[in-house]
């Protein structure tokens, strides 16, 4: 009974010491911790919170990177269009050009031989008529006839 009697004084003792300071310091450290939690899970709540404004600004960002490109590789589209235009345009003046420089070769060409080939004519028809006088000098209707024949049978040849 002795020990019963001073156990239960020191577990009064204990109890009294541990209610007046042991419960409110443990007490007081749950608070503290759980105050700690609730500031730990608010902060991350804000963290959330701006990683995600920022994510959506990043992708709000991307979008219009995105849409800068489209309307880049748009603009560098409708530039190659033009450039193409513009180059065959170009080349079709150009060739153009080299045909009308052609045709005027062809044209100073032909007004040379045809040049060359009077000439020649008014050449052969002298000679023609050096050979009638040559041989007849009396007969003037021969030697009209003579070069009449040689005029139309060099026109034929031609």
């Amino acid at each position: 009974t002795n020990e019963i009697i001073w156990g239960s004084i020191g577990f009064i003792i204990v109890f009294v010491f541990l209610a007046k300071f042991g419960f409110p310091a443990v007490k007081e450290g749950m608070n503290a911790r759980a105050e700690r939690i609730r500031n730990s899970l608010d902060e991350a709540e804000r963290t959330k919170t701006e990683a995600q404004t920022i994510l959506d600004e990043y992708q709000r960002q991307l979008a219009d990177a995105k849409n800068e490109a489209a309307r880049i590789v748009d603009e560098a589209r409708q530039a190659a269009d033009a450039m193409r235009r513009d180059l065959m345009s170009k080349a079709e003046a150009e060739a153009q050009a080299t045909r009308e420089r052609a045709q005027a070769d062809i044209q100073t060409q032909v007004e040379r031989a045809t040049a060359d080939l009077r000439a020649q004519v008014a050449q052969l028809s002298v000679d023609a008529a050096e050979m009638v006088v040559k041989n007849q000098l009396t007969d003037r209707d021969a030697q009209l006839r003579l070069v009449e024949d040689y005029i139309a049978q060099v026109g034929t040849q031609n």
